[in-house]
């Protein structure tokens, strides 16, 4: 029995056929339309529906490019089940070129939405009913903040044996941290549908980081295979099995100044280890940025400025910290371009 069309926004995608469509989000003040771009792989047999979707962030660009690659992969031209690739959710933080939407809301705290709520309240509904309540997967793309970067990673609740931890495993991204569910996020809301969740942070806000955006496509091809939509096996040697984190936390500047790190994304700290250091420009009033534990820096600022307080580097705590430095250098040794990249 051939499989039922698959409807999103009025259009029917039949067994067999990809469509893009402009899904209606709201209008501009000049009345202009303004629409979330979404296309639909429906493949001809049976399968996970899968939403990718990046943007819920107006500024984290490499999702964008990680959904633009992966749509003119050869290898979705024949899957099983049904993908839904959302390259820009928050389409009014995109073309402002902000994390935010209109009303200084954050999208991705704003789920699940409601039909009469504030702006961010009404595209969380319609993206919660049209896409996310018919999704049996979910990837969600996402970068560090604005002049902040984060080493690829997977944040994912897991549990032994969850379908949510082999996806996490499929990925293949070096560092799985074990994250608690932020209410109000779509990965909180999907997760407790039931619907596995993965997040990926890699790279930098308004930036294209290639060595985020390659393994960010890699991976998900490779989640695709694990869950059958994708014949065949994955080609590409892949990175040593990622580590999954047990907790992380910030060192933060210890008085206001400039930022100079003495650390690089990715390396193993000790407890107690010099980060860097925040002077005032000339240097008289110096204070020194210390971990506060032993493990792997998976985020930093990259704004040499700095005030008190302010989260400079996230270090993410390791049972095995061997085994953690040692998949984060099977990662950059495994990092070559893909046949699509420009660089």
């Amino acid at each position: 029995m051939a499989r039922a069309p698959f409807t999103l926004a009025g259009c029917d995608v039949k067994p067999g056929q990809r469509q893009e469509i402009d899904f209606p989000v709201a209008k501009l003040y000049t009345h202009t339309q303004l629409h979330m771009p979404v296309e639909v792989v429906h493949g001809r047999k049976d399968g996970p529906v899968l939403l990718v979707c990046g943007g819920i962030h107006g500024d984290e660009i490499n999702g964008v490019e990680i959904v633009r690659r992966l749509m003119r992969s050869k290898a979705i031209n024949s899957i099983r089940g049904t993908l839904i690739a959302v390259p820009v959710v928050n389409v009014f933080g995109f073309l402002q070129q902000t994390r935010y939407l209109p009303d200084r809301r954050d999208l991705n705290r704003c789920f699940p939405g409601s039909e009469s709520g504030s702006l961010g309240g009404r595209i969380a509904a319609l993206l919660r009913e049209e896409m996310v309540d018919r999704a049996t997967h979910i990837i969600d793309l996402h970068t560090g903040a604005i002049h902040r970067t984060n080493l690829p990673q997977i944040r994912a609740q897991l549990s032994p044996g969850s379908e949510t931890e082999q996806m996490a495993d499929a990925f293949g991204a070096p560092v799985v941290l074990n994250a608690e569910l932020r209410e109000g996020s779509l990965r909180h809301y999907a997760q407790n549908r039931g619907i596995p969740v993965l997040t990926y942070e890699a790279g930098e806000a308004l930036r294209f980081d290639e060595w985020a955006i390659a393994p960010g496509v890699r991976g998900v091809l490779r989640v695709m295979r694990r869950l059958g939509m994708l014949a065949g096996e994955q080609r590409r040697r892949r990175p040593a099995p990622a580590e999954i984190a047990n907790g992380s936390s910030w060192a933060r500047a210890p008085i206001d100044g400039i930022l100079r790190p003495k650390v690089r994304l990715g390396a193993r700290v000790a407890k107690g280890e010099l980060l860097g250091k925040v002077a005032d420009p000339f240097g008289n009033d110096e204070g020194e940025v210390r971990a506060v534990a032993d493990g792997i820096v998976i985020g930093m600022s990259r704004l040499p400025l700095a005030n008190e307080g302010e989260a400079l580097f996230h270090i993410a705590r390791f049972d095995a910290i061997e085994e953690a430095e040692t998949a984060i250098e099977s990662f950059h040794s495994s990092l070559e371009p893909l046949p699509d990249s420009p660089y």
